[in-house]
Parts: structure tokens; sequence; C-alpha cells
């Protein structure tokens, strides 16, 4: 046992470790990389997208519920006024909300005209914050 090293009750003998493959193909070999490449990058692709459409459903929520406390906003303003909107006073009277729907319809398509009219619709850019990101924090000015 002069050349070979005992382990463990083994004989290894020195010079070959591990299985070798006879011969590599190194055509195949670059092909499955590439085939993989392809692979990685349609995937990438897919993943993006659903994060880009999760991402708009995310702020078209968020739109809808800004514009329900702007409804809320005038509503409380009013009733600091004295005034009692009805679609709280049908709310209090159990009356059908169809009705009450055809008036604060009315009612918000001109408060909307009317602060579309005189406002900008703030957007944030990146609604959670990434490492490094540099739009992290920015906001655009967009009318709407």
């Amino acid at each position: 046992m002069d050349d070979s090293k005992v382990f463990g009750g083994k004989v290894k003998k020195p010079g070959k470790r591990g299985r070798k493959p006879a011969k590599i193909d190194l055509k195949a070999k670059l092909e499955r990389s590439r085939q993989s490449a392809r692979e990685c990058r349609a995937r990438k692709k897919l993943r993006y997208q659903y994060l880009e459409e999760l991402v708009s459903s995310r702020e078209r929520a968020i739109c809808a519920l800004r514009e329900e406390l702007e409804m809320y906003k005038q509503w409380c303003m009013a009733m600091d006024q004295g005034k009692i909107p009805s679609e709280i006073k049908a709310l209090l009277t159990g009356e059908d909300q169809s009705k009450v729907h055809l008036n604060s319809t009315k009612q918000t398509r001109a408060m909307k005209a009317e602060a579309n009219a005189n406002r900008c619709w703030m957007q944030q850019v990146c609604l959670s914050p990434r490492a490094g990101h540099p739009s992290w924090g920015m906001t655009v000015v967009m009318k709407r």
C-alpha cells in the first residue's frame, strides 16, 4: 500500500478522481445551454408580465378607493354644512339602492368633472421599496 491511500477501510488509487465522461459533445452541450437560456428568458418575461398586471390591478383598486374616499369626504363636508346627502338618508331609511345610485351618479359625475378640471392626479411610481431601485419614492404627475 505504498501508492494507495486508505480512507475508512477503502483503498483509493491515485490518479483518476471521479467519473469523467468519455467524450463531451460540445455542440450538443452548447445547444442545450442556449435552449435553457431561451426558456429562462421566456419564464422571466412571463413573470414580469404577471407582475405588471398585478401592479396595474392594484393601481386600479387604489384609484377606486381614492374615489370612494373622495365621495365620503364630500358627504362629510355636506353634513358639516348641515345638509344630509340623499345617499346617507337612503342608507338610514333602507331605501332601494338603485334609486340612490342614480342620484349619486349624477352628483359624483359633476363633482368629478369639476375636480378633474382643477387638479392633477398623483401616481406613486413604486408602491414598495426595492433595494437600490432609483425610482422608489418618485412621484409622477399625470393629467386625467
